[in-house]
């Protein structure tokens, strides 16, 4: 018996069901940026051999409780891993997800959230989500699921008509020398979205799974300290340069941060990541923090910042123009002071204006730029049918 009435939720067909801009699945993509949780559970499942149910939002029109590609595992002992909005909207898929494992037919629902839905709740969206439910989903096997957790490289996967999960053609291509990592990503994404506009038909959903963005702290102090742990939980692949040997070690980093310890000369000699990578200097001073910047500013660092004082800026940036050791082009792209101004004084404080400000700078220099480059037609798509996002 369904819910949907207790619920205040009405089935409905959604044949006018609008598929969001170009531009708008970008902003999809870079919301779905975080590991996701539902990947890991996936896995898990996968290597228990437990049965669970993925349910996937594959389509919104107007207001809703969760966005287009919002992912939930149903167990059938009532647990959910993840979230489809929450509420009598999550409620009525879980009975639907639960059913499924039992009966083992996937199935997909269309849903108008109406005004009579959610008193009880607090949740009256006015919205319509379809989706889909795909019982067993951890018989997929615990490679794919990794592969999409682990996000190593682009992947394009979705759900087929027959609601059979897949990989799709394009995603990942060989390094390339000579080839920005911004480049080559943004190439991978065109490619895959191409690859996805030839063969809509055949998919009810598809997404697209980016590594993350790396970033390269000069510097392991008080402020690195900070701003590393944050970066890693804003899915940054953080890695962290001194030449304190005492101060680059795990104890007062995280285990998932790569340390490197050794003389400033050998470590700015090391090759940039083959992803979009973004740079931080925090050294112990002046003296080292142009150290590095003399280095790092001729790197293609996706944006660099450097933390100090605007006088501290000026000075550096002239010595660095009179002795032409930077284009002023060059030293324009360099962000001193770094971070937002949000009257920060604690490293704790400090952190979160960076990182504030690399969020930004992420959804401006990576992400949003590969909706231009759509946009302007650089590469040539139909008009996509099902809606992507990262996993």
């Amino acid at each position: 018996m369904s819910l949907l009435p207790e619920l205040g939720l009405r089935a409905v067909r959604m044949p006018d069901l609008v598929m969001p801009s170009t531009q708008a699945q970008e902003r999809l993509i870079l919301n779905r940026l975080m590991r996701n949780i539902v990947f890991q559970g996936l896995v898990e499942a996968a290597r228990s051999g437990e049965p669970v149910t993925l349910g996937i939002i594959t389509g919104v029109k107007g207001s809703s409780p969760q966005k287009l590609g919002a992912k939930a595992l149903f167990y059938a002992d009532g647990r959910i891993k993840g979230t489809l909005g929450g509420g009598c909207l999550e409620a009525e898929i879980q009975q639907r997800a639960v059913q499924a494992l039992r009966t083992g037919k996937a199935a997909s629902f269309d849903l108008l959230l109406d005004h009579d839905f959610g008193w009880d709740d607090g949740l009256m969206c006015g919205g319509k989500v379809c989706g889909v439910i795909l019982p067993d989903a951890q018989a997929a096997g615990d490679a794919f699921w990794a592969e999409l957790d682990e996000r190593k490289e682009t992947i394009v996967w979705g759900v087929k008509g027959d609601y059979s999960v897949a990989k799709a053609p394009g995603g990942g291509s060989p390094s390339r020398s000579g080839v920005s990592a911004e480049r080559r990503m943004l190439e991978e994404a065109q490619s895959a979205a191409l690859c996805r506009d030839a063969a809509t038909s055949d998919w009810l959903y598809q997404e697209t799974v980016i590594a993350p963005c790396a970033l390269w702290i000069a510097g392991a102090g008080h402020v690195a300290q900070a701003v590393a742990p944050l970066a890693l939980q804003l899915d940054f692949s953080v890695s962290v340069f001194d030449d304190r040997p005492a101060l680059v070690s795990h104890q007062f980093f995280p285990g998932e941060v790569a340390l490197h310890a050794e003389v400033w000369e050998k470590l700015l000699a090391l090759p940039l990541p083959p992803v979009p990578t973004f740079g931080l200097i925090v050294t112990r001073g002046h003296r080292h923090d142009g150290l590095v910047l003399r280095e790092w500013i001729h790197r293609p660092f996706v944006f660099l910042g450097m933390i100090g004082s605007a006088r501290k800026a000026r000075i550096m940036f002239e010595h660095f123009a009179e002795e032409k050791l930077a284009t002023p082009e060059e030293l324009q792209r360099v962000a001193c002071p770094v971070g937002v101004k949000i009257r920060s004084q604690t490293p704790p404080e400090i952190a979160v204006s960076i990182m504030a400000q690399f969020i930004d700078k992420r959804a401006e220099l990576v992400y949003e730029r590969a909706g231009s480059s759509h946009e302007k037609g650089e590469h040539p798509t139909s008009n996509i049918q099902h809606p992507t996002s990262n996993g």
